[in-house]
């Protein structure tokens, strides 16, 4: 599996992997399953009372979590590579620093209204993580966009495209060193499946549809014959009575 090491795909999984951890860690300081953390109680004063709104609730911290996620995956890398370190390990750090980012670039303020019949004379607010599924597209994009590094390390990450290397880095870029290998072909040593005879969707655009997981190949197209119950109601007494519907359905599968 040495191939997919330094891949944009690996930087991907470092960064999802790092802003999970501290999600999950700092979802679970706000619910009070963890004694060494809460909720966020630098916020707990202040506020603007001139646009009648303070601040209340339980705000996530996400300081307690982000500092484990560095504590579980950080030093790990650190002790194994030692202090000068190397292209690939300081590459890792950087994208498990940019999935923690993501988290903290996408949180967001809630707020709860008070007044007279809702009048919402007075709020209260607090801050909270956004959805998983929101970092994770967050950080989709980030990787779609990935950028790649040289693997010589001369003190601090720099772009390989000579041109481009006064153009800075920024933390919630990803990183990465080797190309991807061709996914799209079977590889038995490398356990790449291929996508031959892949189900796709015609008519969809996404990743799924068959221009881009067939790879340019094609597809070829077959009727399905599928056979179900249907149409069930319950008999007095005590039985279920079903007709059995039969439906006729195209499958595309990748050349």
């Amino acid at each position: 599996m040495h191939s997919f090491v330094g891949t944009k795909e690996a930087a991907f999984i470092y960064a999802v992997t790092a802003a999970g951890l501290v999600h999950a860690v700092t979802r679970s300081c706000s619910a009070g399953n963890v004694t060494e953390c809460s909720c966020d109680t630098s916020l707990q004063t202040g506020g603007s009372a001139s646009e009648g709104w303070h601040w209340g609730g339980c705000s996530d911290d996400i300081h307690y979590g982000m500092s484990f996620s560095r504590k579980f995956l950080d030093v790990p890398i650190r002790n194994i590579t030692g202090k000068n370190g190397s292209g690939l390990a300081a590459m890792n750090l950087h994208n498990n620093e940019a999935g923690r980012q993501a988290v903290a670039k996408l949180m967001s303020v809630d707020c709860r209204c008070h007044g007279v019949s809702g009048s919402c004379a007075v709020k209260t607010c607090w801050k909270t993580m956004s959805s998983f599924e929101k970092i994770g597209c967050f950080l989709k994009d980030k990787y779609e966009n990935s950028i790649q590094i040289s693997d010589r390390l001369k003190k601090k990450l720099r772009r390989k495209e000579k041109s481009q290397r006064k153009i800075p880095i920024q933390k919630e870029d990803l990183l990465y060193i080797n190309k991807s290998p061709n996914y799209c072909v079977e590889d038995h040593k490398l356990g790449i499946p291929g996508t031959q005879g892949r189900e796709c969707n015609r008519t969809s655009e996404g990743p799924d549809g068959c221009n881009l997981l067939c790879c340019g190949r094609g597809y070829n197209t077959h009727v399905v014959r599928h056979v179900e119950r249907c149409e069930c109601k319950f008999v007095w007494c005590c039985y279920v009575r079903c007709r059995r519907c039969e439906t006729m359905t195209d499958v595309h599968t990748c050349k």
